[in-house]
């Protein structure tokens, strides 16, 4: 018991602990949301639109708070078991049943698609890159999280919370966002709010490519120089450069 009270006081007490505390608070303070932030990308389009969610869990954080005319939700409901969502799928067996044609049509376009699914390099790559098969030509890819602030919350494992980050989890969602903005045919841009809105495009003058100087995707190489492997902005840039294109 006193070992126990011991190490547990030393946990609180450590730097390392409150300053993952403290950067838990500041990033839920932060402004906008990820809702204004694609719902001000919707409104690029002078046409009616279509927007697809991956990972949705409650509705009433994002979805259904964005204005499309058209949108479509996917969760296979793990997080959230009511999941009132129009297909209770993975994203994978999602797009493998659109390709097929069997939901929707195969030929079916999105103006933006927003990937807030499993917070894993690996997955989140592969839900960007089924996710341009059907974007518009002219869309965007939207992703949460990809700015974690502290390595806790880049952790892999989102059931183990007793680390600074407490409950909150970006995964590695940076790493698959990292990886993109060394694709010479994209531009990409993060907007520094609400976790790291990162966004993609083929077309849109949000940000050019770079380098893949941390071929290992080690956190601290990312965290000294986020600016550059994010191309971090706040909102304002982000509008500025969309609204003067």
């Amino acid at each position: 018991m006193i070992n126990y009270i011991k190490y547990g006081f030393r946990w609180t007490t450590h730097p390392k602990t409150k300053d993952g505390i403290r950067k838990s608070k500041i990033e839920i303070a932060k402004n906008p949301k990820r809702f204004e932030i694609i719902n001000f990308l919707l409104e690029q389009f002078k046409r009616e639109t279509t927007y697809l969610e991956i990972g949705v869990r409650n509705p009433n954080h994002n979805f259904n708070k964005i204005n499309a005319d058209s949108k479509h939700s996917v969760d296979p409901g793990v997080e959230f078991k009511s999941n009132p969502v129009d297909f209770q799928l993975t994203s994978d067996a999602f797009f493998e049943a659109l390709s097929a044609g069997k939901i929707l049509t195969s030929d079916t376009r999105f103006d933006v698609i927003f990937i807030d699914g499993l917070h894993l390099a690996a997955q989140v790559d592969l839900d960007i890159s089924n996710a341009f098969k059907f974007l518009k030509p002219d869309g965007f890819v939207v992703l949460h999280d990809c700015n974690p602030p502290t390595e806790w919350h880049a952790r892999e494992d989102y059931y183990f919370n007793m680390t600074p980050a407490k409950g909150y989890w970006n995964g590695t969602t940076w790493k698959a966002f990292v990886k993109w903005r060394s694709n010479s045919e994209v531009q990409s841009c993060c907007v520094d709010t609400d976790w790291g809105i990162g966004i993609l495009s083929k077309t849109a003058a949000i940000g050019g490519s770079i380098e893949g100087s941390n071929p290992f995707f080690e956190y601290d190489t990312f965290a000294n120089d986020r600016k550059k492997y994010l191309n971090l902005i706040d909102f304002d840039q982000l509008k500025e450069k969309l609204l003067s294109s």
